[in-house]
C-alpha cells in the first residue's frame, strides 16, 4: 500500500497552522514526523519560539493526560478460559477482545486504588 505524502503544508498564517496542528490529524502528522526523524537519526533540538513558560501545574496535567492516551505494546499470559470469556463478551458488545481486556484491567486498577 503506498504511503501518503507527508510534504510540508503551507498555511496562510501562523494561527491557521497552529489550529491545524491542534487537530487530531495535525497531532498524528507531528507524531509521524517525530518518529521518522527519530528512526532516521535526524532528530535535533530546535531553538523554538520565544514563549512564556508554562505553569508547572498545567504541564503536569498535560503529562498526565498524555499518559492516559498513550499506549505501549506488552505481552501478557492469561488463562485460556479468561481469553475465551473476553472474546465472548466482545462478541456480545461489538468491540474487540483486547478492548474488553483493557477495560477489565482499568476497572480492576481503579478498585485497588
Amino acid at each position: 500500500m503506498p504511503r501518503k505524502s507527508t510534504s510540508a503544508r503551507t498555511f496562510k498564517s501562523d494561527r491557521e497552522g497552529a489550529d491545524w496542528y491542534a487537530t487530531p490529524e495535525g497531532r498524528r502528522q507531528t507524531e509521524r514526523e517525530f518518529s521518522r526523524a527519530l528512526r532516521a537519526g535526524t532528530l535535533s533540538r530546535s531553538s523554538g519560539l520565544s514563549a512564556a513558560k508554562t505553569d508547572p501545574k498545567t504541564l503536569a496535567q498535560l503529562m498526565d493526560r498524555a499518559k492516559e492516551i498513550a499506549t505501549r505494546a506488552i505481552s501478557i499470559r492469561i488463562p485460556i478460559a479468561d481469553l475465551e470469556r473476553a472474546e465472548r463478551i466482545a462478541g456480545e458488545t461489538g468491540v474487540g477482545y483486547q478492548t474488553v481486556l483493557k477495560r477489565a484491567i482499568r476497572e480492576g486498577l481503579k478498585k485497588t486504588g
